[in-house]
Parts: C-alpha cells; structure tokens; sequence
C-alpha cells in the first residue's frame, strides 16, 4: 500500500499522479555478503581420516558477537552451513545468527527535480540527481551541443592510405558519431557494415596451409559490385545470396549489435543495461530514457514520472509531497520513505564513457555481454566470460537494497566496465589506447579510464572522503583482475575473478603482451598486490544459462555414475598441436600436469609419465564436455591468462574442483569453507596429485560432492537470468522454457552471495560498525556488530 501526505494543496501536475493508491508487492531477494576472516591459507589437501566429533565442542564463544544467540554446527571440515552452504566458522556463525534475522529500516530516497541545460538539445539524457546531460554517442558539452567527429581511420599516410590498422577501419562510409563502417548511400544496403576485413583486398596464404592475408592498404571494390558473378556485399540480395542464385563475400558478416541474419537484413534488439527498464528505448547499447526517468538504465524516477510505475525497489513508498514545487527553474525534489533491509549500496550514475558509449559503439556484438537477441527478439545467451560484469551490475540496479541515498548507503559501487574497455582498446581511434603514455597496452588503458571515473566521483559527489573510498566498490573483471588498478582507488573493495595475493606469482602472469602490467609505472599503479583478501572479493565467471545441463541436473550426479577419477580438458601448451606456444603461459602448471597426467599424445607421441586409465588430461575439444565433467570425480581448476572458467565448470557440473595455483584464491575461498567441497594441491605437489586424491576414502568423497550439490547455484547469476525472463515476458508476453526452469530455482545464487558477504562486511569491519552505528537505524541488534579489539 502507499500513502502520501501533502502539505499544501499544490496544481503541480506532475505531481498529482501521486493522488493514486497502489498495492504493490516487492519481492526481496535474501543477498548477503561478508567479509574476511583470518586468512586460512590453502591447506594442501583434506585428512579422509578425520572423525566427527559431535560432541567435542570446538566452537568459539563469539559472547562478542552473539552473545544471546544460539552455537551453529559445525561439518566435517569445521565448517558452518548457513542457507546450505558450508562457511568458514566465523563467517558462518555470525550469518546464521545475525544475517536471519535482519529487519527492515525506514529511510528516506529523494526523487529528483534538477533540470538540465536546454534539455540536453535532445542529444543526451538529464540525470536530475546532478542536473547534468549524459549525452549520446557523437555529442558532447554541458548541454550535448557539440557535435563530436570520431573518425574510423587513423591518419593516412603515402604507405597508408587507410591509416594504420584499427579495427574500424573503414574503406567506405564512416558513421562519425559512433566510428562504425558501412555501405552507405550509392548502394543497395546503406546500413550493411563493412566491418574490419570485409572491405579490403584478402590475398591468399604466402605459404601452403597458411591463413588468408588481409591487404589494409588496398580497398576491395567488389564488396560494392552489382554483378552476382563477383564477391559482392553491399547489392547483394539476401534471397538471391540464400539461394545460392550471387556470389558473396564470405569474409563479410553482421558484426554489428541490432542487425541479425547472414547479410543484416533484419533489424532486432540491441542490448542496453537492463533493457532500459521498460522506461526507455536501446540505441545500440545506450537507453535513450523516456520523460521522467534517467539513470544507465532508465530505472531512476524523477519528480516527472507516474509513481505508479516506481520499480519495485522504491516501494512501497510514502511520498512526502513540498510546498513549494519549483526553485531556481528547478522542481523541488521528492522525498520518498521506504523500508529496506541492509546492506544498502548507492549505484554512481556515472557518464556514460564508462558504460553506455562503450556497449554502444562496440564492433563485435558479442563482447563484453552476456546476451543478444535473434531474428524474434528472443534472448540468445552468450559464452562471454566477462559478462559476470554486466550481470553483476544488472542485478545491481534492480535489487531491493539499491538506494538513492548516499547518506544512508552502506556501499558505493562504480559502474565502470572494463571488460568493454579492454575489448574494445584497439576498436577505434578515439579510444585512443595509442597514445605515448599506454604504449599499446590495454592494461594502461583501462587503468586510465578508473582514474577518471575516480575523478569524477571525487569531484561531483561527497561521499568519498567519509572513508577514503573504503566503503566504494569496483569491479575489474579482465584476466589479471585488480592488478592494474589506480593507485587513488586501492582502499576500496576490488570485485575480481583472479584473487592472486603476489605471494608466489608477484608479477604479471598473462601470457599476452598488450595485457601485461608490469611495465606501468608505481605514479600510476602504486605497489599494491593484485588481490588483498582483508578487503576484495572473488567472484564466479559468468556461464552461459545451460538449460541441457540444467535438465540433465549434472551437480547432482551420483558418485557411482562418475567413472572418470580426474578430468581436465584445455589448452595445455607449446607440447601440443595448437597448444599456446608461450611457456609462461597458465605459469606453466597445465604444462606440468600435462607432463605427469596426459592423456593425449603430445607432439613427440608420448603420454604422461604416470597416465592412468581413469585419468583424462587432453587439449582436445570435447563433444559434450559437460557431460564428461559431469562423469568425473574430480576436475582441474589451473589458470590460464590469468583466470579461467575451470571453477565455474565443475562446480555446475557437480564435480570436487581440484585447485592448482599457489596464493591465488578462487570465488568466495575466504568466506565458504572451501576444504568442505574443494582440494587444493600445491604447484609442487603435481607429480603426486594422483596420490593425494587418491587417499580420500568415498565416505570423504561423498561428502564433498554432497556440498558441491548444495552451493553449485551459489556460481550461477540466476538472477540475472531471472531478471530477462521478466522483462522477455513484459515485453513478449510469454517466457521460454529456459526462463521458467531458470525461476524455478531457490537457493542462493552469484548475487545473494554478494549480498551476504557485504552484510558480514558491513559488521564486521571496526570503521564500517563506526559508521554504521552513526545511522538511526541498522536492522540488526547491536550484539550483533562483530567486535575484534
């Protein structure tokens, strides 16, 4: 229910709107997310022979922590189950005491009035928290007035006609508002692309079974051909193409986001953040927002929208309506009190550099996204690695513990996507990743666009000072993780997928060059390690939503139907045919378990050492991988540039992740208690893995698949999928199957973990109880602000 109280009688038409009496029901995501308890590190391997103990009392007191509160059972592995999942025991006792019985506070979000220059001249979209334009693609200034020239080439030369090579490189029409390739007027199709390859000269190999090589020099005139005979693009008839009736040129596709089918004929969906919330329209990734709503995703309600469409994490609201409605050519803002559970975290609206303008001009659809959309506009999931970012974020937005009121936040998290950054580093000129300071390294780029966006919330907002950023929160989602961030933001919470601490492996671990951090200089980076568990957090690497898998409930498979003892199947270096021919790659370790284990003959015909029948180690590509992970005991979690997806792969597929990688921690390892369904071999301890796992009896064997069972949607952002079958249905009418099983599940997943953490974060860090305890109110009792002193 809403009430609303008005003080004066007021002719604001926008206003009275708010005469309206909704009932509205939010669901409440139960999310949670602690902090680090005393570093446990990485014992080697798990004693089969330990016994349980139930009448040994091994718990702490905790009389500073929960002092009324009821001692929680401990597991096999001194672990404490809270909502199914085994947690360290201090972690564990605090969330099944104090996180289960959190209440909501009342706090006041204010809906903005602020207006903005001439509205932006139409070109951008008014954050009315600021009164600042954030303006398309192509425009720029205070008001969104200066039209930008944002060029595909880059300076020509004699010996470079075209410039040198950027992936927008463009021998025909340049959209100068966004840096894209296309046919342009004179041909049949204007808005095909000619992206990259398409429009040059492709000569053949310079030497037998080489690869096609591609001319930049030399534009290739029969992509604008009208004679069927020759390799055409831009006049070349869809139907006639499929028809086999015109040649084509292959090396041609639909590159970009929005267009779909073999020659782009079809116009669907791009994808925005959100899909603009139901509140705006996707312009190639940036959400032009309708009247009244603002914010990345057009979610933010100002003062002009209809609070009967509010999303469901501002209600119910009581709305407080002022007397006088407009100041200084401004409407006054709206104070809304709501009730929320914390934690509470503030979402930066910030410029749309470093989020929008980067999904928007991107040239492969399928970087840095988790989803497009097909020739009906259904949902397509992509294999993106780094969509974990994206999803994160999405969730983010649309959760009942996101505030507007940075006064009462708990936590500031900055929007900053550097899985597009680094995609798309050498995508077009302006990116500018060319410029002296970066030589050419995607690694100094990306630092760089973190240092603005530090700077501009440094200088716009007044919340940074309160802590000195240690209650803010970024996201580095890229091989290395947090390795290359700013030195100005290292106080802060680092989200990553490689939790490396630099204990061993204290330098850049990519095996590519342009990813390479070491040469960027301590004025910019600092000295700080690339992982410090006391504050940052590892989170899962996005999968792709598998409904086979989830029908054939792989993580819940039998021990008796797991025939393979260990398994790991990838790239496993310079051995092996097509293998990564640096030695520096995966630091060597798949190297060395190839060595030992293998199960495929590498290139001097030998297997390893000590290959075992029930053992498969091979680089070649699997018919139904997860199905052979899911006929596996145990699987191998090694790196590669930096992180892989080994983790994510076994635990989805219900198989005991066999973690080889010293100081380098994986999701969550210093929240879940990792001994009570993981291994962890030491790099040194390679040649005698199989010995190690072998010395588990089944009773331990057992018990740890049963609690890979328990947390394998704890490495699933359900919520994220959950969130587009709702909109698949608002916007279609109806979800697909993989959207209804997907809702179907009911433990805690990527996002409620998060939550989780943040909440033991929140009470158990001396200076956030401090703040906290500033606060009318904190939803839990005081007994429960953990206590170290």
């Amino acid at each position: 229910m809403m009430w609303f109280k008005q003080k004066r009688m007021c002719s604001w038409s926008s206003v009275t709107i708010i005469a309206s009496i909704v009932t509205l029901v939010s669901v409440v995501h139960l999310f949670l997310y602690p902090v680090v308890p005393s570093l446990d590190y990485f014992r080697q391997y798990e004693n089969s022979c330990i016994p349980i103990n139930s009448t040994k009392s091994t718990q702490p007191t905790h009389n500073n922590i929960m002092s009324n509160q009821t001692k929680f059972p401990l597991d096999l592995h001194n672990g404490v189950v809270y909502r199914g999942a085994p947690w360290k025991n201090e972690v564990g006792q605090w969330l099944a005491g104090c996180d289960s019985i959190t209440s909501p506070v009342k706090l006041i979000e204010q809906i903005g009035g602020k207006s903005c220059r001439n509205d932006c001249n139409g070109q951008g979209i008014c954050n009315r928290e600021l009164g600042q334009c954030r303006c398309f693609h192509g425009f720029t200034g205070e008001e969104c007035a200066e039209r930008q020239e944002l060029s595909c080439n880059n300076p020509r030369s004699k010996e470079k006609p075209f410039g040198h090579w950027v992936v927008s490189i463009c021998p025909a029409y340049c959209d100068t508002t966004r840096a894209m390739c296309f046919c342009g007027e004179g041909t049949k199709y204007p808005n095909r692309p000619v992206a990259e390859t398409c429009g040059f000269t492709i000569n053949p190999p310079s030497k037998p079974g080489g690869a096609p090589v591609t001319d930049f020099t030399k534009a290739d005139l029969n992509v604008f051909t009208t004679n069927g005979s020759k390799r055409g693009w831009c006049n070349v008839d869809p139907e006639e193409a499929y028809a086999s009736k015109v040649l084509f040129k292959e090396e041609c596709d639909c590159k970009y986001d929005g267009l779909w089918g073999r020659f782009c004929e079809v116009s669907v969906l791009s994808t925005c953040i959100n899909q603009c919330s139901g509140h705006g329209l996707c312009r190639g990734g940036f959400c032009q927002c309708d009247s009244g709503w603002f914010g990345t995703d057009c979610s933010v309600p100002s003062v002009l929208s209809s609070i009967r469409e509010w999303p469901l994490w501002l209600r119910p609201a009581q709305v407080t309506v002022p007397e006088n409605v407009n100041s200084n050519g401004n409407l006054i803002n709206l104070d809304a009190i709501v009730e929320k559970k914390r934690p509470l975290i503030y979402v930066y609206d910030l410029p749309p550099d470093f989020n929008s303008l980067l999904l928007e001009g991107r040239h492969f659809k399928l970087e840095c996204i988790n989803r497009i959309y097909d020739q009906r506009n259904a949902t397509v999931w992509t294999d993106q690695l780094y969509g974990a970012q994206m999803a994160l974020y999405e969730s983010m937005l649309a959760s009942p513990h996101r505030t507007l009121n940075g006064e009462e936040a708990d936590f500031f998290f900055v929007p900053v996507l550097d899985s597009c950054i680094i995609t798309r580093a050498d995508d077009a000129p302006h990116l500018s990743m060319q410029e002296h300071i970066h030589g050419g390294l995607r690694s100094s780029l990306t630092l760089e666009f973190y240092k603005k966006a530090y700077n501009h919330i440094i200088t716009q907002y007044p919340y940074w000072s309160r802590s000195a950023g240690k209650d803010h929160i970024w996201f580095f989602s890229w091989d290395e993780g947090a390795c290359y961030a700013p030195k100005e933001i290292w106080n802060s919470t680092m989200l990553v997928h490689w939790g490396n601490t630099n204990s061993k492996h204290n330098h850049s671990t990519t095996a590519y060059w342009g990813d390479n951090w070491d040469p960027i200089s301590s004025d910019r980076r600092g000295n700080h390690t690339c992982f410090d568990p006391d504050k940052d957090l590892v989170l899962p690497a996005w999968k792709r939503p598998d409904e086979g898998s989830l029908n054939a409930k792989h993580w819940s498979r039998a021990r008796e139907e797991r025939k393979t003892f260990f398994y790991f199947n990838g790239n496993l270096g310079p051995a092996y045919e097509n293998g990564r021919p640096e030695a520096t790659y995966s630091m060597g370790i798949r190297q060395k378990v190839a060595e030992e284990f293998g199960s495929t003959l590498n290139k001097e015909g030998k297997l390893g050492k000590q290959h075992a029948e029930d053992v498969i180690v091979t680089p070649l590509r699997a018919g139904n991988y997860h199905e052979e992970l899911a006929s596996s005991v145990f699987c191998g979690v090694m790196p590669g540039d930096g992180w892989s997806g080994r983790m994510e792969d076994s635990i989805l597929q219900g198989c005991i992740p066999v973690v080889i990688q010293d100081g380098i921690y994986l999701p969550y390892e210093h929240f879940l208690n990792y001994e009570s369904f993981a291994v962890r071999i030491r790099e040194d301890e390679i040649p005698n893995l199989l010995n190690i796992l072998r010395s588990f009896n089944e009773t331990e064997i057992k018990f740890k698949l049963e609690n890979v069972k328990k947390i394998w949607q704890r490495f699933l952002y359900r919520d994220s999928v959950v969130l587009e079958a709702e909109r698949q249905k608002a916007v279609r009418g109806s979800v697909e199957d993989w959207g209804l099983k997907f809702s179907q599940l009911e433990e805690d997943d990527v996002f409620a973990t998060f939550i989780q953490v943040l909440h033991y974060k929140l009470h158990n860090d001396t200076w956030r109880r401090q703040l906290l305890l500033q606060k009318k109110e904190f939803g839990l009792p005081k007994e429960c602000l953990i206590r170290r002193e």
